[in-house]
């Protein structure tokens, strides 16, 4: 059972904006854990054991206990309001599976990014893999581990190399409230951008 009950399997009548939002980020950052977090329904996931194939692939530091990959994608969907609904996919963190990127970015108004601070380099190929596919909005959304240490939002912006408008907001992938915070900071800005300058 998902979070939530079988009255929140469909959608209220009041519905007028459906959002498609991609979740993206290195491996091991916490997507399937905020998908789940925050979807009113159950959760679709494509994970699987991770085998001994995997052994010199992917990067295990620092993630004790990873069992499972995502291999295609997760899906799950959260209202934010009577009028506005967000579907999300969060994508695979590996490289070998970025060739499904293109397919789920279709029609997405932006990305999350999410963000390991122990593991900051692999953000780094993350972000420009953003940049290729064109002027996609995105947030970046620091998930906060046990052991990761704070910085503040001018070092990161400046270690991530972003730009002075895109968001950065702290938070707590197993948590609802948290992640639903991270998730309208973005689209917020995927609305203004669109808007334009005022």
């Amino acid at each position: 059972m998902g979070s939530a009950g079988s009255a929140d399997r469909y959608l209220p009548d009041t519905v007028q904006r459906a959002v498609k939002i991609l979740v993206v980020g290195d491996f091991g950052v916490g997507k399937t854990t905020m998908i789940g977090a925050v979807s009113e329904i159950e959760p679709l996931r494509t994970e699987e054991t991770m085998t001994q194939a995997s052994v010199g692939v992917d990067d295990l530091a620092g993630l004790d206990g990873k069992t499972t990959t995502t291999v295609a994608m997760d899906f799950g969907r959260i209202t934010l309001s009577p009028y506005t609904v967000l579907y999300l996919f969060g994508t695979p963190g590996q490289r070998r599976f970025w060739d499904l990127w293109a397919g789920l970015g279709e029609g997405a108004v932006g990305a999350l990014v999410l963000v390991d601070t122990r593991r900051i380099e692999g953000s780094f190929e993350v972000l420009d893999q953003l940049e290729l596919r064109g002027d996609l909005p995105f947030a970046v959304a620091v998930n906060h581990f046990p052991d990761s240490t704070r910085h503040s939002p001018q070092a990161l912006r400046e270690a991530l190399d972003l730009e002075p408008g895109t968001p950065i907001v702290h938070c707590d992938a197993r948590s609802r409230s948290s992640s639903v915070d991270a998730l309208i900071a973005l689209v917020k800005h995927a609305l203004a951008m669109q808007k334009g300058p005022s």
